[in-house]
């Protein structure tokens, strides 16, 4: 089956490189700031290696990105967008704002994935409302396996934030114990930290003052402000 249109519209010739699976979500990844393979690959964490480097090369042939080459090892090469890429943004946020508005707040929250989720709030995460020192925060997602119930967001004094799924060493600062739907509509905007704690199904324990600055810290989804207009 020919993978062209085969029409001159410029509308069906950006969508012969756009629409093709995962194409969207990588270029969502790369406008977020991850540029190394390994960056790209948890943000999206179903995505095969083998898949994400042939869609990286075709988006490379297009134009639309550049790699920087590493001598140090593949792991290492960067990828930038031109500035053909660049001007994609405004589409994927476009896009993004229609997803937000238009489509059923179940619908999103049929989809979730606690890496993705965690990926998103490591890098959206607002260091200042933190101590200036260390801060650990064990997120404790009560309805999953233990093999993917415990996340660590880790602030460091010089603003950098780690993500670990496996226990860092740390004392932590604030456990947050929910179940990862009702993390998932937080970040997403359709609930609040403070109605999920009043409904007793968020439980913050320890700094206090952590706690109660949560939902300024937490940062989150770009689209969150956008309000739904379907139920």
């Amino acid at each position: 089956m020919p993978s062209s249109y085969g029409q001159f519209c410029p509308v069906a010739m950006a969508a012969e490189i756009l629409s093709k699976r995962w194409t969207l979500l990588v270029l969502r990844e790369l406008m977020a700031g991850s540029n190394r393979f390994n960056e790209l690959r948890r943000g999206v964490p179903r995505m095969s290696p083998t898949l994400l480097s042939a869609r990286l090369k075709e988006l490379e042939d297009a134009g639309i990105l550049c790699l920087t080459r590493d001598g140090a090892g593949p792991g290492l090469n960067e990828y930038d967008l031109t500035e053909s890429g660049r001007e994609l943004k405004a589409v994927v946020e476009a896009m993004g704002i229609w997803g937000q508005r238009w489509i059923g707040a179940d619908i999103s929250l049929d989809n979730l994935d606690p890496s993705l989720l965690m990926w998103d709030m490591r890098r959206n995460l607002k260091t200042s409302p933190l101590p200036s020192d260390r801060t650990v925060i064990n997120f404790i997602y009560s309805d999953l396996p233990d093999s993917h119930k415990h996340w660590w967001l880790i602030v460091e004094s010089t603003g950098e934030v780690d993500l670990c799924y496996v226990d860092p060493g740390f004392e932590v600062d604030l456990f947050v114990t929910s179940d990862l739907r009702l993390m998932t509509a937080i970040w997403l905007g359709l609930t609040s930290v403070k109605n999920a704690v009043a409904d007793d199904q968020l439980h913050l324990d320890g700094d206090g003052a952590i706690a109660l600055r949560m939902q300024e810290w937490l940062g989150l989804s770009p689209f969150a402000n956008e309000p739904k207009r379907v139920n």
